[in-house]
């Protein structure tokens, strides 16, 4: 029992240190790729949020289908490159992934309210933080 939950427990910690390895790449990714964009276009939109979220959304729909159709990826770096890397990089990823998902079981409610409600609520919701946050 002991050799068994050093074992878990080393596997374990292996994994949380890769996840953190990985998810400090996605924030330096982001960090750099952001800026680079944004001092490109200029500072009149969100251009380098922009262009990470899609580029986001992009490379995690080419791992998920890679991961699905032609190679076989372990759970355990699935985790570290989507959760680690691209959950650093971006939510922005996941949530569009998750949509995408109920789309395609045909639950068009239920994306619908996913997309209205972190949008519409998640923008409400930052004002209200704002406000409160210059009152306090």
């Amino acid at each position: 029992m002991l050799i068994w939950l050093s074992f878990w427990g080393c596997r374990m910690m292996q994994k949380l240190f890769l996840l953190a390895v990985a998810g400090a790449l996605g924030t330096l990714a982001r960090y750099g790729l952001g800026g680079w964009v944004q001092r490109w276009g200029g500072a009149s939109f969100p251009w380098g949020t922009l262009i990470v979220n899609m580029t986001g959304c992009f490379l995690f729909g080419i791992v998920w289908a890679i991961a699905l159709n032609r190679v076989e990826i372990s759970g355990t770096t699935r985790a570290i490159f989507l959760t680690g890397f691209m959950g650093a990089f971006t939510t922005f990823s996941t949530y569009m992934f998750e949509t995408v998902q109920m789309t395609r079981d045909a639950e068009w409610l239920l994306a619908a309210a996913n997309v209205a409600g972190q949008t519409v609520v998640g923008f409400l919701l930052m004002f209200l933080g704002m406000t409160i946050g210059r009152l306090v």
